[in-house]
């Protein structure tokens, strides 16, 4: 048996204004997914646990079949194990955004969407100026950059900066004694940012600043059993973003890198799919992941969200259906957003999302496009996220 699951990170949102009341998945053309839907079955699953923030880390977590009751420890110990920086159990780590903020208010939590090459000179400086025995700070890609304090305990929620775009920053900041060490350490930043070359190049250009760091998602280091020995086969996941990678690494999932993807709505979707399709030689299960249309979520762009939508379906849904079709083997296939991204609110929602399934042994129920409005019609509701692995990988539907 051949598994395939495209993961539309943050596709689900409410009804649209601009788009007369239908959804992005509502407005976009995707014939795949909808074959998807028609030819075998689509639901609901909750993928954020009650009392747990909506963000992809636990959201992923549970797409990967883990209860984020069970193991979710914090976003940033995800990406600090895609990137191999090895942490003691004490260690705290953070996701170290580079942000600007002007006159008080998140305007951008990813300074203009940085590359990498101007980020990691930014985080090497504040590491070089601010880093000691105790605080390290690591690059990542692009505006994700890492910040590990040893012996640091904080275990307060702060919120994350693309949740509070156009608002002050001021009663988000971390609280507490330790939260004011945090308060200090971002405000001696900020001071270093401001003063630097590529700051004002950025400037001059009219780009926005990394003018600031924001500290969040905290957390140690997981302990996870393997994917292989929980489910009894081998997997590898294509994605551009660090916590996605980190979530596989953890379980002993192997990343794919592929050439031109970003995490952005500029991503390559084409090589994407290609990757995918020469994946299944050494692979029983491939997982794409892509974050474009939560990227366009949070920048309120809905023709943008609607698009990365379509170039999913087109250039990675299709092509990878077509292959498994054509394979000769037994296959399943499934498509699902981690969580909603709402255009409205340009932020994450804990509501279930619209997963759809076809293959061998998936029987056809409502033969129905795919949809927010249409999974909840069909009347299947997977509570316990992490469930729907096992329903796609083993169960007669």
């Amino acid at each position: 048996m051949k598994y395939a699951i495209v993961i539309m990170d943050g596709a689900a949102d409410e009804p649209i204004e601009q788009f007369d009341g239908l959804t992005a998945l509502e407005k976009a053309d995707i014939p795949n997914t909808d074959w998807i839907a028609i030819n075998g079955r689509q639901g609901l699953v909750a993928t954020v646990p009650e009392g747990f923030p909506p963000g992809s880390d636990v959201a992923m977590m549970s797409l990967f079949g883990y209860d984020p009751a069970v193991y979710y420890t914090g976003r940033s110990p995800l990406e600090a194990i895609a990137a191999g920086i090895r942490t003691d159990p004490d260690d705290l780590i953070f996701r170290c955004n580079l942000v600007a903020i002007a006159d008080g208010v998140m305007i951008d939590h990813s300074a203009g969407h940085i590359d990498s090459n101007q980020a990691s000179e930014l985080m090497r400086m504040l590491n070089d100026e601010l880093g000691n025995d105790e605080i390290t700070f690591y690059p990542g890609t692009s505006y994700r950059g890492l910040m590990v304090w040893k012996g640091l305990k904080y275990e307060d929620f702060i919120i994350p900066p693309h949740d509070i775009l156009e608002q002050e920053v001021g009663k988000n900041m971390p609280r507490g004694r330790a939260g004011r060490k945090l308060c200090q350490l971002m405000e001696k930043a900020a001071g270093l940012l401001a003063e630097h070359d590529v700051n004002k190049v950025r400037c001059d250009l009219g780009e926005n600043p990394a003018s600031h760091i924001w500290l969040w998602g905290q957390g140690y280091k997981p302990r996870m059993e393997s994917f292989r020995s929980r489910y009894g086969i081998g997997a590898s996941v294509i994605t551009a973003v660090d916590l996605v990678g980190g979530l596989a690494r953890s379980v002993s999932i192997r990343k794919i890198s592929v050439d031109g993807a970003t995490g952005y709505i500029d991503t390559d979707y084409q090589a994407k799919g290609k990757a995918a399709i020469e994946a299944f030689a050494d692979n029983d299960l491939v997982i794409v992941h892509v974050e474009a249309p939560d990227e366009a979520s949070h920048g309120a762009m809905a023709e943008e969200k609607v698009r990365s939508i379509e170039n999913i379906d087109k250039l990675i849904v299709g092509p990878i259906l077509e292959f498994l079709k054509s394979s000769g083997d037994d296959w399943r296939i499934m498509v699902s957003p981690d969580h909603p991204t709402y255009v409205r609110l340009r932020t994450h929602v804990a509501e279930p999302v619209p997963f759809v399934m076809a293959g061998t042994n998936i029987s056809p129920v409502r033969q129905l496009a795919y949809s927010e409005k249409n999974a909840k019609e069909c009347g299947w509701l997977i509570a316990r996220g992490h469930e729907l692995m096992e329903y796609f990988l083993k169960a007669a539907i």
